[in-house]
Formats: structure tokens, C-alpha cells, sequence
């Protein structure tokens, strides 16, 4: 299976081509339940559709009342957890 000059060899079973193996080898994950399967995207490709976007700017107090705004860590890597008891 050939895109422009890149092209990747296409694994069969018995004549027939393993979708799954084929995908795998793109560097995509497999996952399958029963007759159930799941062809997923890789990292590289969820970090590109990533990199350009911003967050919404947003701020919220502390315990002690501070205010933190998002915007004003910019540039620095940030770890929102969020939680709901419902």
C-alpha cells in the first residue's frame, strides 16, 4: 500500500489482507473484543492536531482566596484535573 513515495508492506492471511497488522505498522493502535474492533489513532498524530490549539483563558481562587488566572502560565506545562461528585 503506497501514499506518494511512502509505502508499507501489506501483511495477508491466507489471500486476504490483515487490516489490524496493516494498521499496526503505521504505528496506530488495535484494540478487539469478540467481533469487535477498534482502529485508533496514534500519539504523533494527536499531538499534531494538538500543538496549535489554546485553551481557554479562564481563572479561579484557591483555599486562601487567590485568584489564578490560566493565561499567565503560558508557556509552561500545566496539569488541570478537574472532579464532580455526580
Amino acid at each position: 500500500m503506497c501514499l506518494g513515495d511512502l509505502c508499507v508492506p501489506m501483511p495477508s492471511v491466507g489471500g486476504r489482507i490483515d487490516l489490524a497488522a496493516f494498521w499496526q505498522k503505521l504505528g496506530n493502535p488495535v484494540v478487539s473484543e469478540g467481533d469487535v474492533w477498534s482502529l485508533g489513532v496514534g500519539a504523533e498524530a494527536r499531538r499534531d492536531g494538538l500543538a496549535g490549539l489554546d485553551a481557554p483563558d479562564f481563572e479561579l481562587q484557591d483555599l486562601a482566596g487567590q485568584t489564578h488566572r490560566l493565561s499567565s502560565l503560558r508557556g509552561k506545562k500545566v496539569f488541570l484535573s478537574s472532579w464532580a461528585s455526580w
